[in-house]
C-alpha cells in the first residue's frame, strides 16, 4: 500500500500457516511512532484519576444537575470536586460498614446522575468491582447479572427499585443491601426486609458509616475495576472484566491524540452526560473529563428535552450515537426546507461553498468564516454555542449525515470505533480530514492493529486493498470474560483480540468497517453460506434459513441435472435436500445430538440485509426481526 500519513508499520505481514490465517502488517498511530504514551506517574487506578484531580482542582465544578424551581427546570447547580470527594468517602465507609470488602461486587442501576458517579467512585476507592446493571439487555438481564456477578450491594435509581424487586427471590441469595438514589416506600421496605435484606434511602445510607473509618486498600494496575456486561447476539450477556490499567492507559492515549491535533481537554471543558454510564463509551469519556478537572452536567433523562438541556449547559464536547445525530440532522433539514425559497437557497449556496473549501484542504474554521457567521451560527447556537467536538460511536454514522454536520455545526465531527473488550476508543477519525468521511479513522495511539484474512468470506488481508477481521493488541484490552474462560479463548489468540468486524485499510491509514464476520458454514465442495438457525420450546427439531452461494448452487444444479434460474433453484426440493444432507454431515462430524440437527431449510436468494431490518448496522443478525420476517416460512417448515 502507498504511504499512509497517519499510521506507521511496526511488524511485517505474515502468510497463512499451521492452520492460522494470513495477517496483514501491524500498524499503530503515527502519534505513537516513538512508543505509546505512559500514564502519569502514580496514576495506577481509576481511584487515582479522581483523587489526583481533587488534589489539583478542589474547587472546580465537577457534577451539575438542573434545579427545579416551581416545577420548571432552572440553571445547572454544581458540586465541586472536593464536595463530591467528601460524599464519596461517606458512601465508601457506609458500603464497608455493610461488610463489603475489596474485590466485592457492587451493582449500580439507573440513569446517569451525580449519585451514579459517586457510587462508582466509592467502588474505585475501596477496590470493589463496579457492576452496572441495565434492562435494555432484556427483562431477565438484571437478575442474570446480579446472580452471575454475585452482587451483594446495589445502588438503584428510585424508579428502578421495583425492577430489582422483580428479581426476588432468586437474587436474594447474593444481594444483602439495596440503596436508593432517592427515597424508599414503606411497601418496598416491607418486601425487602421480609427476605432478610436491608434497604436504605440515599441520605440515611450516608449516615451508616458515620464515626467509622476504613483504610483504603492499595490498588494495583492489574486489579479489576468494573465488570461491564454486553449483549451477545445469542445466549446470556457476557461480563467483560476491565482493569484499572485498561482505563488509565486509554486516558493517556486519548490525551496524546487530542494534544496531537490541537484539541487538548482543559479544565474549562463541559460535557453533557446522557449516554448510559452502564456502557464503556460514556464511562471512559467521563473518566477523561475527571482526569482534566473538567465539568460534567447531567441531562433530565428525556430525549425530547435533550436539546433544551444542551442549550442550558452549553457543552464543549458532545458525544452521541448515530440515532441522536440522525434526529438532529432531520430536525435541521426540515427547519431549513420550511424556511421558504430564499432562506433555503442561501443555506444551500453557503453549504456547498464551505464544503468545497473543506474538501480542498481548508480547516473548517477557515473554509467559509462569513457563511459561519451569517448562516451556520444559528445551528451552532442550537447546540449551546460552545461545541467544538462532536464524537459519534457505537454504530456506523451515515456519511451524508456526517458530512452535513461537519459543515453546519461549526465543530469537528469525529467517528470512533471500539468495543467494551477494547475499552471503547480504538479508532477515531481526525479533525479537518475530510477524506476520512465514512471511516472510523486511524488507531488511537495506545494499540497495535492488524487485519486477518477471512478466506471463507473472500477477504484477503494481503491484497492491494487489504480487508479482513480487525484484530487489536495492547494494554487497553479487557482481562477476559467473567467465569467464561472458554469464550475468552475464542476471541483472544496469541495476544490479539479478534473483534468479529471486517475492516478495510484506506490509503491514508484510516479504517473503514465493511462487514461483520458471519456465522458461515462451509459445505463439502468448499462453498460457504450464511445461515440462521431457529428453534423454539414447542417444537422438537431445528429449522434454518440459508442465503446460498449463487455460483455454487448453479454449479451443483448443472452437475446434478436440475434446471432453472437461481430463484427457482432455491425453491427446488432437491436443492433443499442437498443442503439438509450437507448440514447433517457437518452435524455428524461435530457429534451433535439428534435434536441439534436441522430438519428443514428455506433458501432465500436475497442475503440478510439492513434494508429489511434483519441486520444491525454492525452486521449482526437481529434474531427477533428475522423471526418476524420469516414467520410464515418457519410455520410452513414445521407444518411439513
Amino acid at each position: 500500500m502507498a504511504a499512509k500519513r497517519f499510521i506507521v508499520e511496526v511488524e511485517p505481514a505474515t502468510a497463512a500457516r499451521d492452520g492460522k490465517q494470513a495477517r496483514g502488517p501491524v500498524y499503530r498511530s503515527a502519534f505513537a511512532k516513538d512508543g505509546f504514551p505512559a500514564p502519569i506517574d502514580g496514576m495506577d487506578s481509576c481511584w487515582d484519576i479522581f483523587r489526583m484531580s481533587v488534589e489539583k482542582y478542589p474547587n472546580n465544578p465537577m457534577l451539575g444537575q438542573r434545579e427545579v424551581v416551581n416545577g420548571k427546570p432552572g440553571k445547572y447547580v454544581w458540586t465541586t470536586y472536593k464536595e463530591v470527594y467528601d460524599i464519596v468517602m461517606k458512601v465508601g465507609n457506609s458500603i464497608r460498614s455493610c461488610g463489603v470488602e475489596a474485590g466485592g461486587r457492587c451493582g449500580i442501576y439507573g440513569a446517569n446522575s451525580a449519585e451514579w458517579i459517586m457510587s462508582m467512585e466509592a467502588c474505585n476507592a475501596h477496590g470493589l468491582y463496579c457492576v452496572p446493571l441495565y434492562d435494555t439487555l432484556g427483562a431477565g438481564a438484571v437478575e442474570f447479572i446480579i446472580c452471575h456477578a454475585e452482587v451483594t450491594i446495589v445502588f438503584v435509581e428510585e424508579k428502578k427499585i421495583s425492577e430489582v424487586l422483580k428479581t426476588f427471590p432468586n437474587t436474594a441469595k447474593f444481594l444483602r443491601t439495596i440503596v436508593s438514589f432517592g427515597k424508599v416506600t414503606p411497601e418496598q421496605r416491607e418486601e425487602v426486609e421480609k427476605l432478610g435484606l436491608a434497604i436504605y434511602a440515599w441520605n440515611d445510607f450516608l449516615l451508616l458509616g458515620n464515626n467509622k473509618h476504613f483504610d483504603l486498600p492499595i490498588k494495583k494496575k492489574s486489579d479489576i475495576c468494573t465488570i461491564m456486561y454486553t449483549s451477545g447476539t445469542t445466549g446470556d450477556p457476557k461480563g467483560v472484566l476491565i482493569s484499572n490499567n485498561s482505563i488509565v492507559t486509554l486516558i493517556a492515549g486519548v490525551k496524546r491524540l487530542l494534544e496531537s491535533v490541537n484539541e487538548a481537554l482543559t479544565v474549562k471543558d463541559v460535557y453533557l452526560s446522557y449516554l448510559p454510564l452502564a456502557h464503556i463509551f460514556d464511562r471512559v469519556i467521563e473518566e477523561c473529563f475527571i482526569n482534566h478537572g473538567a465539568s460534567i452536567g447531567f441531562w433530565r433523562g428525556d430525549v425530547k428535552l435533550l436539546i433544551e438541556d444542551i442549550g442550558e449547559l452549553k457543552p464543549t464536547i458532545f458525544c452521541a450515537v448515530p440515532r441522536v445525530l440522525d434526529r438532529i440532522y432531520s430536525g435541521l433539514t426540515q427547519k431549513i426546507s420550511a424556511g421558504g425559497f430564499v432562506k433555503n437557497t442561501l443555506f444551500n449556496v453557503a453549504y456547498w461553498h464551505k464544503f468545497r473549501n473543506m474538501k480542498m484542504g481548508h480547516k473548517h474554521t477557515e473554509a467559509a468564516p462569513i457563511c459561519d457567521k451569517v448562516v451556520f451560527s444559528k445551528v451552532k447556537q442550537g447546540l449551546g454555542g460552545n461545541v467544538r467536538l462532536i464524537l459519534s460511536g457505537a454504530a456506523p454514522l451515515a456519511s451524508h449525515v456526517e458530512a452535513y454536520l461537519r459543515v453546519v455545526t461549526c465543530a469537528h465531527v469525529l467517528q470512533g470505533y471500539g468495543l467494551t473488550e477494547t475499552c471503547a476508543g480504538t479508532f477515531v477519525s481526525l479533525p479537518n480530514e475530510v477524506d476520512m468521511l465514512g471511516t472510523v479513522g486511524p488507531p488511537v495511539p495506545n494499540v497495535d492493529t492488524c487485519l486477518e484474512s477471512v478466506p471463507e468470506m473472500g477477504y484477503d488481508a494481503l491484497s492491494s486493498t487489504p480487508r479482513g477481521e480487525i484484530c487489536i493488541r495492547g494494554e487497553t484490552l479487557f482481562s477476559g470474560y467473567f467465569k467464561r474462560e472458554d469464550l475468552t479463548k475464542e476471541v483472544m489468540v496469541d495476544g490479539w483480540f479478534h473483534t468479529g468486524d471486517i475492516g478495510e485499510w484506506q490509503p491514508n491509514g484510516s479504517m473503514k468497517i465493511v462487514d461483520r464476520k458471519k456465522n458461515i458454514f462451509k459445505l463439502s465442495q468448499g462453498e460457504y453460506v450464511a445461515i440462521w438457525i431457529y428453534g423454539n420450546s414447542f417444537e422438537s427439531f431445528l429449522v434454518a434459513v440459508i442465503n446460498p452461494n449463487k455460483q455454487a448452487v448453479e454449479r451443483w444444479a448443472e452437475e446434478n441435472g436440475v434446471s432453472g434460474d437461481f430463484d427457482s433453484l432455491c425453491e427446488n426440493p432437491k436443492v433443499k435436500e442437498y443442503f439438509i444432507g450437507e448440514l447433517a454431515k457437518i452435524g455428524k462430524e461435530k457429534k451433535l445430538k439428534g435434536f441439534e440437527f436441522i430438519r428443514a431449510v428455506h433458501l432465500d436468494p436475497v442475503p440478510f440485509d439492513m434494508e429489511r431490518d434483519l441486520l444491525t448496522p454492525t452486521f449482526k443478525k437481529k434474531r427477533p426481526q428475522l423471526q418476524k420476517f420469516y414467520k410464515n416460512v418457519i410455520d410452513s417448515m414445521y407444518k411439513k
